[in-house]
């Protein structure tokens, strides 16, 4: 049973290519607006620091398991009325079955990441060198993440309250920008900065 005194939680979706600054992003924004942040490389770091302690087999999906565990874990905290920020690099037709009925539970807001593909290549190219262990529980590292990169990236698409961040230099709009688009409770796409 949920308390009648909570309100309705918000979900704060952070997404973008690899590379664009969504991690990061994230990060400064949970710590600004007081809130959990629920990552989905960090789930998947945390299962491969249990999968490397134990015996599974190489034919195991644990992308999948990652991806179910992730919403899983949001599903969870909006059902207990705590706002969140999840961040991932949503892909309009693989995530999006999931994010459209977590709106029956929450307003759901989007902070789109953006840069140019060089810049996201370069950023994640010296996310690698600065990090030579991330190669153990990612597996885009191959080929320096070029057929990663390389895709076409397609932002979740949902009649919510969305902002694009460019995140080139620092960002614009900016921070205090973003943090006040998460705070206004005003729900509607046609409210976009």
């Amino acid at each position: 049973m949920k308390p009648e005194f909570l309100g309705t939680p918000t979900l704060i979706v952070v997404t973008g290519r690899p590379g664009s600054g969504k991690t990061t992003l994230s990060h400064r924004l949970a710590q600004a607006i007081r809130c959990p942040l629920i990552s989905r490389d960090e789930i998947k770091e945390g299962l491969v620091n249990t999968v490397q302690s134990s015996h599974v087999s190489s034919d195991t999906d644990l992308n999948g398991h990652v991806y179910t565990t992730f919403f899983e874990t949001i599903e969870f905290l909006l059902n207990r009325r705590i706002t969140l920020i999840g961040e991932a690099a949503f892909q309009h037709k693989l995530w999006i079955p999931k994010l459209e009925p977590l709106r029956k539970i929450a307003q759901v807001k989007i902070i789109q990441c953006s840069v140019s593909s060089t810049l996201a290549q370069s950023r994640f190219i010296q996310r690698g060198t600065d990090d030579p262990t991330r190669a153990n529980f990612h597996d885009d590292w191959g080929n320096t993440g070029s057929d990663l990169l390389t895709r076409t990236y397609e932002p979740p698409d949902l009649d919510v309250p969305t902002l694009e961040v460019d995140t080139s230099d620092d960002y614009q709009p900016t921070f205090e920008d973003i943090v006040t688009f998460v705070n206004d409770s005003v729900v509607g796409k046609d409210n976009q900065l």
